[in-house]
């Protein structure tokens, strides 16, 4: 220990001292000087013991990490210790409001413990630099074109993205030499099983995909199994039912609910409208299923997993419960194109229909059955439909009071 405090003086003392023709320290007689005390191999020993450590320590690989579900999984991995690094694409605005927050210094952007890479699903080359740079113990593939409706009509971006952007993922592990470390999480979907066949739909009900996001999600959801099966790859597949939050996308019925209904209610605005109103989903919130694709990925064999409340709700149901948060009850008339949802006290329209907004091929309900996620890995969800629908309308009703043209 002297020994130890002698050096670090005799450090200081030089290093403090004026550089000039007969003060400069010879580093050859600095580092003989360590050795005859011994130093140099704890010093050695310290270093590997460090380099040890960081080796240790988990990194995760996100693709969307801008998205709702990147953030939320950013911060439960930050939380657990992660290093957690993220691709997003170029743009001439910025789209990190999600996860500005997790910066060191969210004013300048300073990274901390997330890094955030430029790249594309689409560009090979740059995938196989950022999965070599960064070595990634784990991948979480969430980027995609993710809107059903949409994906009408950019049927080849989205399965350029959505399929085959997986399939590059997956070649660029193997590219970089990473298939026996790395561990791979594929975000499938319910949408894959579109024309239902069996309800409730769990792991082993065939697929019928009903638009072209959903046929994508497929070829994503086959390629994943294939890379396991044939290169021995820990990949697996989330097949995740419709899940939302106050950070779900504007455009995404959910949340296009309940920002219309926080307007109506300030004000703002006079009627919200909406496609088809009878379709059911199964829906939970999205900081439970980030909690379950990490799950999967810390098990002893990768394996695939719906995840799922297993209880459904129709559109209607999510407006009607939106409107009770402002304390409105709906009343409906006429059907089809022409029905209408009124506030029963004062009889205005508040709620009207539009074929617009309906898809060519539409998928009537979904109902997942997680049971298997439950017996494996522990995972039920914890929020339930009427607490999400409430945390998403008061989360937007303080929003429209901050900035009304939100």
């Amino acid at each position: 220990m002297y020994m130890y405090v002698c050096f670090h003086v005799y450090v200081n003392k030089a290093v403090q001292r004026r550089v000039g023709n007969s003060t400069v320290l010879s580093l050859f007689a600095l580092f003989t000087w360590i050795e005859d005390l011994g130093l140099g191999g704890k010093m050695a020993s310290n270093s590997t013991a460090s380099a040890g450590m960081e080796r240790k320590m988990k990194v995760a690989l996100i693709t969307g990490i801008t998205g709702q579900d990147g953030s939320y999984l950013a911060e439960f991995l930050i939380d657990k210790g992660y290093m957690v690094h993220g691709i997003i694409r170029r743009s001439s605005s910025f789209n990190t409001g999600r996860i500005q927050h997790l910066y060191a210094n969210p004013q300048t952007h300073q990274a901390g413990a997330m890094q955030l890479h430029y790249g594309d699903l689409t560009d090979s080359t740059c995938l196989v630099k950022i999965i070599n740079k960064v070595k990634p113990t784990e991948i979480y593939n969430l980027g995609a074109q993710s809107h059903v409706k949409v994906s009408f009509e950019m049927g080849e971006y989205t399965a350029n993205v959505d399929g085959v952007g997986t399939l590059r993922l997956l070649d660029a592990i193997r590219t970089c030499g990473l298939s026996d470390s790395v561990r791979f999480y594929q975000a499938s979907t319910s949408e894959m099983f579109g024309k239902v066949q069996e309800i409730p739909q769990k792991e082993t009900t065939p697929f019928y995909p009903r638009s072209p996001y959903g046929a994508a999600k497929l070829y994503a959801y086959w390629i994943t199994i294939n890379f396991r099966e044939a290169y021995d790859m820990y990949a697996c597949n989330g097949i995740l039912f419709n899940h939302e939050s106050p950070r779900r996308g504007e455009t995404f019925v959910t949340r296009k609910i309940t920002r219309a209904v926080a307007k109506i209610h300030l004000g703002l605005l006079q009627e919200v409208t909406l496609g088809n109103l009878d379709s059911q989903r199964d829906w939970g919130h999205a900081k439970d299923y980030v909690e379950a694709m990490w799950l999967m990925l810390q098990q002893e064999s990768a394996d695939d997993f719906v995840i799922a409340t297993n209880s459904v709700h129709s559109v209607r149901e999510f407006v009607i419960e939106s409107f009770k948060c402002i304390n409105v009850e709906i009343e409906w008339e006429g059907s089809g194109v022409e029905e209408v949802g009124k506030d029963k006290v004062t009889g205005h329209i508040r709620v009207r229909v539009d074929p617009k907004f309906y898809r060519p091929t539409e998928v009537e309900f979904l109902q997942g059955d997680a049971t298997k996620a439950k017996e494996k890995m522990g995972w039920v969800p914890k929020v339930d439909f009427k607490s999400l629908v409430k945390e998403m309308m008061d989360y937007d009703v303080n929003l429209m009071k901050k900035n009304p043209s939100a």
